[in-house]
């Protein structure tokens, strides 16, 4: 029926905001937590997410922030516990409700499902948070939808390689072209199109709108909902409302060349 059989979803900015408002007071939780004086402010965070991945990005501010610091033997497992008790923090605020999907998430997810088109999630982010966020914002069940869960250290490259692109689309069974990735950042779309998938992207305002996005076959601000129109930024997507599977079609044959578009 469509010239795409799955649609892979990054989550950490693409179908919810979780930056500034949730990992980045995680953060400060944990670091407080465990005795430590560090503080992420809005601004400092928005330069560390230019490190993807949760472990790497308390690394990355340790050698560049506090190269003076004096850690334990064991930095790593160090690091890897603070992610942990980061991860506890973050998850309770998924299950408080603080984080609501994005506008027209849910409403496209349920429309794919029911037109048998394959879901998938390709994240960098860890897989209980992606679980929480599932069944807290869309419900209970709704892990089930998603076919493949390519998160956290599945591979050992983040984000922008390609790596777990290429893990998901191994694991589904699909050649890239029958695919399309929704991101929010330039490291997604890198990513994405590394391994060969159209990547469309709804920016994350308080972080990403401003990035590089010229491998994106569109950027847009949101989903978009009948009555809350999404706003195209860049690509082909004129007259578009919001995204659902006919405009994805039309989006889709644009980026193939083909016609339809």
């Amino acid at each position: 029926m469509y010239g795409f059989e799955a649609l892979l979803f990054d989550v950490d900015g693409t179908l919810a905001d979780t930056e500034r408002d949730g990992h980045r007071p995680a953060f400060n939780a944990a670091f407080a937590e465990a005795g430590l004086d560090w503080e992420w402010d809005p601004s400092l965070y928005g330069e560390l997410l230019a490190v993807t991945g949760g472990k790497e990005r308390i690394r990355y501010y340790l050698e560049h922030w506090r190269p003076d610091w004096r850690g334990p033997a064991d930095l790593d497992g160090f690091i890897a516990d603070l992610h942990r008790s980061k991860t506890r923090h973050f998850v309770a605020m998924l299950r408080e409700g603080r984080i609501p999907l994005r506008p027209g998430v849910l409403r496209l997810l349920r429309e794919a499902r029911e037109a048998g088109v394959r879901l998938g999630i390709v994240t960098t982010t860890t897989p209980e948070n992606v679980t929480v966020l599932l069944e807290s914002c869309g419900g209970p069940g709704m892990v089930g939808w998603f076919e493949v869960i390519a998160a956290g250290d599945v591979v050992p490259r983040k984000k922008p390689a390609p790596d777990i692109y290429l893990w998901a689309l191994d694991r589904l069974a699909l050649p890239p072209g029958a695919c399309i990735a929704f991101e929010d950042s330039d490291h997604g779309v890198r990513s994405a199109a590394g391994a060969g998938l159209a990547a469309i992207v709804v920016t994350e305002s308080a972080y990403t709108a401003g990035q590089d996005f010229s491998g994106a076959t569109v950027v847009l601000d949101q989903l978009g909902e009948p009555g809350r129109p999404c706003k195209v930024l860049a690509g082909g997507a004129s007259g578009i409302e919001y995204i659902d599977l006919a405009a994805l079609e039309r989006v889709s044959a644009r980026a193939r060349g083909g016609a339809g578009s």
